[in-house]
């Protein structure tokens, strides 16, 4: 498992403009390493702008969509087209505005889909979908909250705990909606890049316990890691706290 490294941004624009560019070269480096490229999807303010800077910059265009295969790791189990959930929200930032594939694009079950009002039904499809394994995504993308949640993994809750799934239902989350979907810090741990992406004071304390090795079950951020990389991508109110040995 790799160790985390840390870039610091002077501003949040700063950093998700650069955060859209360097994703963009690792999809790019991808499709000509292997013919395609997979990308796991965040949400959250900072996850969705850095979306939108990769539709607006120009080069964009370098990437094959056609030949992306885009995930979600967490959802929020809501209505179809919900303004809340993460879905919508990407599809307003990016991909309706690039030509992705229908066939690659994964989003997680609606609370009214093929399953219902059954999160756990949604979890057990999803899970189906990655099965008999998880991918080994290029690039899974994470924010991180106040209180240390990641994913839809909050601190101390029955999905932090999780070793065997790989995507769970998640309830009474201390933020709304209370009902979510999530992949597990197990699955995330199969990626071959983990970048985490926030910015914002509010955000200091949890991101520095997270990297002074802080245990994931109190603040499952720490839990964030890639197989060949761990990227936290920071802007410089974000990583007030970050222990010295990350900034040298």
């Amino acid at each position: 498992m790799s160790k985390p490294e840390v870039v610091v941004h002077a501003t949040p624009d700063l950093l998700t403009a650069a955060a859209a560019a360097r994703l963009a070269t690792r999809l790019v480096d991808a499709q000509t390493a292997r013919g395609s490229a997979s990308l796991v999807l965040t949400g959250g303010g900072t996850g969705i702008a850095v979306l939108e800077q990769l539709r607006d910059a120009p080069d964009h265009d370098a990437i094959d969509w056609s030949r992306v295969d885009l995930y979600w790791g967490d959802e929020r189990f809501l209505p179809s087209g919900h303004p809340d959930r993460n879905e919508t929200q990407a599809r307003a930032a990016l991909l309706d505005h690039v030509p992705v594939s229908a066939e690659r694009v994964h989003p997680m079950e609606p609370s009214d889909g093929a399953f219902g009002d059954d999160p756990d039904a949604a979890a057990a499809a999803y899970a189906e979908l990655l099965a008999p394994g998880v991918p080994t995504f290029d690039v899974l993308l994470l924010g991180v909250g106040e209180e240390g949640h990641t994913l839809s993994v909050f601190p101390s809750s029955p999905a932090v705990h999780e070793t065997e799934r790989t995507v769970v239902a998640v309830r009474d989350c201390p933020k709304p909606p209370p009902t979510r979907i999530s992949l597990t810090l197990s699955a995330a741990r199969r990626a071959n890049e983990v970048w985490v992406i926030t910015s914002g004071a509010g955000k200091a304390p949890a991101v520095g316990m997270a990297l002074a090795g802080m245990d994931e079950v109190q603040l499952p951020a720490a839990g964030a890691r890639g197989q060949e990389r761990t990227l936290w991508l920071l802007d410089e109110a974000a990583a007030e706290q970050v222990p010295d040995e990350f900034l040298r």
